[in-house]
């Protein structure tokens, strides 16, 4: 089988296709940003890329930057159009297979062209946001409700997705619920997984633009700052608008605030965290809450829509935020989760013995491929 993925670069993505490398599938990547850059490290993957500018030429950024209006003038005679390149593609790979992660990115773009060729399985990988958040934007709404109808199989990483994609008109075959990055090589982390006693981090997600709001657990971790004196807190992951809120405060000397680490970083910080904490007003499943399972980090996070409940189960093995803004509730979390060491010990248990079982990357990657060969083609 023929499969053209479509999508922006990103770590997800990226981990998501090499489940494909050893699948027999023929497999092509259509960047839908049309930028530079390419996976080097993935021969088997055929790519097309740099496509989006007849001349990228020098000063591009400078001009577009410093002379809007008259970058503006050129724009429409250097920048290709991307329905007009990808259907040029799809004619010369004849794909059997095409698959879309995220609506709005890698779906509404093409919609024109896969509407012309009703011939090509069309796949959605719905992640994070994309139908729960957007789906409350009228603009944007009305997108999903024409591509859905569209889509012949779905993939998403949270079951609360499916249902609402039915309920915006998907018709077709849900492939199945998993990681949005697919499994996790368990071997080669579980050397970083450290007993409780040997834990003493705080760990939060620095993620405060758009959907984040990281700013309001250091409120919280503030007001409670003097029964913090045994542990180390740390951010990571800050983006622009955490360090712009940051700044403001007050009496945060105690923390430690890390930009954005490699993944392999992450999940060490991880395997040395007592507590992890993610919180935000709109999420699929989050990737990082996933680490912190199999990394044994006793988890603190939001739930929009419900979705982490899926994987949480509030009180036993961890502990779920319901008002992202409730600085009073992710306050008496923190102290419970510190307090109870009960709490803590049989999360790690579950969490360890029960859920991070079912998130390695050999069992995932087999169930994917499973549900790909399942696709009925043409």
């Amino acid at each position: 089988m023929k499969i053209l993925l479509v999508s922006i670069k990103s770590i997800h993505f990226k981990r998501w296709t090499e489940q494909l490398e050893h699948s027999g599938h023929e497999v092509f990547y259509f960047d839908i940003s049309g930028k530079v850059g390419t996976y080097n490290n993935m021969p088997w993957l055929s790519q097309k890329k740099s496509w989006k500018y007849r001349w990228d030429f020098p000063g591009r950024y400078y001009l577009k930057e410093y002379f809007p209006k008259t970058y503006n003038l050129i724009k429409p005679l250097n920048e290709r159009h991307v329905d007009k390149v990808f259907e040029a593609y799809l004619k010369e790979i004849n794909p059997d297979v095409v698959q879309s992660f995220v609506l709005y990115l890698s779906c509404t773009p093409i919609l024109s062209i896969m509407c012309k060729y009703k011939n090509i399985a069309w796949i959605y990988s719905a992640w994070g946001n994309d139908l729960f958040y957007y789906k409350n934007i009228d603009s944007y709404k009305r997108d999903i409700m024409r591509v859905l109808p569209e889509i012949d199989y779905m993939f998403a990483d949270c079951q609360r997705d499916i249902g609402i994609a039915k309920e915006l008109g998907f018709q077709g075959e849900v492939l199945g619920v998993f990681p949005g990055g697919g499994g996790y090589n368990l071997s080669a982390y579980n050397p970083y997984v450290k007993s409780l006693p040997e834990r003493n981090i705080i760990l939060v997600k620095g993620y405060e633009q758009r959907f984040g709001k990281a700013i309001k657990v250091i409120e919280a971790l503030i007001e409670i700052k003097e029964i913090l004196t045994p542990y180390k807190v740390v951010v990571f992951g800050a983006d622009d608008e955490f360090f712009d809120a940051y700044k403001l405060f007050k009496d945060n000397e105690f923390i430690e605030v890390k930009g954005v680490l490699k993944h392999s970083e992450v999940l060490k910080l991880m395997g040395e965290s007592l507590i992890y904490i993610g919180n935000s007003f709109s999420d699929g499943m989050p990737n990082t809450l996933l680490e912190a399972i199999i990394m044994g980090a006793f988890p603190i996070q939001s739930n929009p829509g419900g979705a982490t409940a899926e994987i949480i189960n509030h009180g036993q093995n961890g502990l779920l935020i319901e008002d992202c803004e409730d600085v009073e509730m992710i306050k008496a979390f923190l102290i419970k989760a510190l307090s109870d060491v009960e709490l803590r010990e049989n999360a790690f248990i579950t969490n360890q013995n029960e859920l991070k079982p079912q998130l390695e990357i050999g069992l995932i990657t087999n169930q994917v491929l499973k549900a790909y060969n399942s696709i009925q083609y043409i």
